[in-house]
């Protein structure tokens, strides 16, 4: 059985956004003002808000689900009360960033994506931000398959990443977030493929166990040195560039390096 359906989170997969910086900066702002008098009564502190501590327990999940999370994590009192004005401020920012064009596409998930493409899989967005579709529709492939000396006929003049895209599911509202597989099952459906047949690729731990509840391969994206992170949440490989995978072996239904077969 080969792999006819490829499943792409978008942060920190296809794109280096500014969804991090975004999050730490909204709650410095929000500590050091509008919540200053509970700030005492936290662990937080502005260092202690780590791209390790972005990873492990709010990547991936829905704004304020993520915001209610890392809340928690440093022991703000009523969390889910405060969930809502961080995440909306978290936002604004994300916003501005968004529109000032601060983020840029990772190269090797472009060639990836556009190999899979071309190699027949049908392939997939989803990510549970609703800012995901800004960035899919900022990323030009066609200028950047030129840079690379590539030519695809799917890939037309003024192509974005989100044109060659075959289902996209990115920024709904999912009854349930990842962990749960919701999102990534409604992806596979809507690329008309079985689970089974699909692969997903995650940098998130609670991706990859969304992934894996599904009954689908995880591909794990270590771009934040966490690869032990994605190997305990399950992943069937994990890598740190994408230009690392065997596209052989996918058309075998495995995920493998280039040079292990």
């Amino acid at each position: 059985m080969s792999f006819r359906g490829a499943i792409f989170d978008v942060d920190g997969v296809l794109v280096d956004s500014p969804h991090e910086q975004a999050w730490r900066e909204g709650l410095r702002q929000l500590m050091e003002n509008e919540w200053s008098d509970v700030l005492p009564q936290t662990s937080y502190a502005p260092e202690k808000f780590t791209p390790e501590i972005y990873q492990q327990v709010m990547s991936g999940m829905p704004r304020y689900a993520g915001a209610q999370a890392v809340l928690e994590y440093f022991g703000m009192p009523d969390p889910e009360e405060h969930a809502r004005e961080y995440g909306d401020r978290k936002q604004v920012m994300i916003v501005e960033l968004i529109e000032a064009s601060q983020f840029h596409a990772y190269p090797d998930a472009l060639r990836f994506v556009l190999k899979v493409k071309d190699a027949g899989l049908r392939i997939a967005a989803a990510s549970s931000s609703k800012n995901a579709n800004a960035f899919l529709e900022r990323i030009r492939l066609d200028s950047f398959a030129e840079e690379e000396g590539l030519s695809y006929d799917f890939v037309g003049p003024g192509y974005t990443l989100l044109d060659i895209l075959d289902a996209n599911v990115s920024g709904r509202d999912f009854e349930q977030g990842k962990p749960h597989p919701e999102i990534f099952l409604t992806a596979a459906e809507e690329l008309g493929v079985p689970p089974g047949e699909c692969f997903v690729v995650e940098d998130a731990a609670n991706g990859v166990q969304a992934a894996k509840a599904g009954n689908m391969a995880a591909l794990g994206l270590a771009r934040a040195d966490d690869e032990v992170l994605l190997e305990e949440a399950g992943a069937d490989l994990v890598v740190t560039s994408l230009d690392d995978i065997s596209l052989d072996t996918l058309a075998e239904g495995r995920l493998e390096r280039a040079n292990v077969r």
